[in-house]
């Protein structure tokens, strides 16, 4: 399923993956976070470490009528408060999606899987 968006010239369709993407990039911005957790570790109950070019393996995304549901599993750094954190990437996310994409995002949940030390 893809978001479409009502343009003067036509419709613009963005694909759940993009939004994903968009999504993760936005949260590796803030200060705290390490990295993606993996989808497939996640079901393994490990929590393997994404870099930057696997961005939207560590996010589900949730398309509804009234707008985009956003679940975020990341990796925070240790000595982080994890809830400055965690309101900081929900922040984040909200605002890039809505100012870049025109999305409207109903909620942006963060599963934190790990505490690395760097």
């Amino acid at each position: 399923m893809a978001w479409k968006i009502q343009l003067e010239l036509g419709t613009l369709t963005v694909d759940e993956t993009v939004l994903a993407r968009v999504s993760g990039a936005a949260a590796m911005e803030v200060f705290g976070i390490v990295g993606m957790a993996s989808k497939q570790a996640l079901r393994d109950g490990l929590s393997e470490l994404l870099g930057m070019e696997n961005l939207a393996k560590g996010v589900y995304v949730t398309l509804t009528p009234e707008g985009a549901i956003i679940d975020m599993h990341v990796v925070v750094r240790y000595g982080t408060k994890i809830s400055e954190v965690a309101k900081n990437v929900q922040a984040r996310v909200h605002y890039v999606l809505s100012q870049t994409l025109g999305i409207d995002v109903q909620a942006v949940n963060v599963h934190v899987e790990n505490v690395q030390y760097l």
